[in-house]
């Protein structure tokens, strides 16, 4: 029997506030009914945990980029009159381009009498279809050093896992989002059906979780709050309580700061799988919540 497939992102405003650990945890939990997708494609680190065996692999192409044939500039310097990014530069009596400041304008092959600027597609990373450690299918993705587009790629990674998800006839599609609010999280919160919140109890993270809750809104999307490390300040976990009670969003658990987090991960374990009856048990219960709240059945 086909099942309607769920979609869950984890997100946080910013790095750092144990988020990957999480969705890691996560899709222990979850076993076989899922697809995990790492959309932190600008610093993905599931892979740390998951231990990917990689089946397939593919360059990424979006944008432009432009290339000067040696064989036919004069070094009229028209291109590098007219660039804005100061990616022409004059070597010997030619011109070229660095790659790395070109932003694909398309402005040079315009002005070039000799038609000696080309426009060519940009490689700005590379995705991975794979099997983690624990069977379950990933797909993820690494971007390009200092390569743009991310959020293109971030849409890549879903599509994919999306498609590999219905394939296989999965409950749950499961990503891990990117941090912040800018154009990579926009995509991987495009189609999802719940949003999973991860916050510390600092002042910067209310800032955070009043822009993550506006943009959430914005796609009309159900989500949940997880205050990490809660007991690290009180009085800002009460006061993140306050606000997300008033902003409609779940309040699915509070997880105690615990060392155990950091010996878990030089040991490529998760949190549940190192200390099950520990600060994993927290996790545990937050996935059945999880489940719970976009109507799926607990095992």
């Amino acid at each position: 029997m086909r099942h309607q497939l769920k979609e869950i992102v984890v997100i946080s405003g910013k790095g750092g506030t144990g988020k990957t650990s999480i969705t890691a945890s996560f899709a222990v939990l979850g076993g076989a009914d899922i697809v995990l997708a790492d959309c932190d494609v600008d610093a993905a680190d599931m892979h740390l945990l998951m231990q990917p065996d990689i089946q397939q692999s593919e360059a990424f192409f979006s944008g432009a980029i432009a290339k000067i044939d040696p064989d036919l500039c004069t070094g009229c310097g028209l291109c590098a009159e007219v660039c804005r990014f100061d990616a022409i530069f004059q070597q010997d009596d030619k011109y070229v381009i660095e790659p790395m400041n070109c932003e694909g304008c398309g402005y040079g092959p315009r002005v070039c009498p000799e038609a000696a600027i080309n426009m060519l597609d940009a490689n700005v990373g590379d995705w991975y279809k794979s099997i983690s450690r624990l069977g379950t299918p990933l797909i993820h993705a690494k971007l390009g050093i200092g390569a743009d587009n991310s959020g293109k790629l971030v849409t890549k990674v879903k599509d994919e896992a999306k498609r590999l998800a219905i394939a296989e006839d999965k409950q749950i599609l499961l990503v891990d989002g990117p941090p912040g609010v800018g154009c990579p999280v926009v995509a991987a919160l495009a189609g999802a059906d719940y949003v999973v919140i991860v916050i510390e109890p600092t002042v910067s993270g209310i800032h955070d979780l009043k822009r993550v809750q506006e943009l959430i809104a914005k796609f009309r999307i159900n989500s949940g709050c997880i205050i990490n490390k809660f007991d690290i300040n009180l009085d800002v976990t009460n006061e993140i309580k306050k606000f997300i009670s008033a902003a409609g969003i779940d309040h699915i658990a509070d997880i105690p700061y615990d060392v155990t987090f950091t010996k878990a991960m030089t040991k490529g374990k998760t949190i549940v799988e190192y200390s099950p009856e520990g600060t994993g048990k927290y996790l545990k219960t937050s996935w059945q919540k999880i489940k719970q709240l976009i109507q799926l059945e607990s095992e």
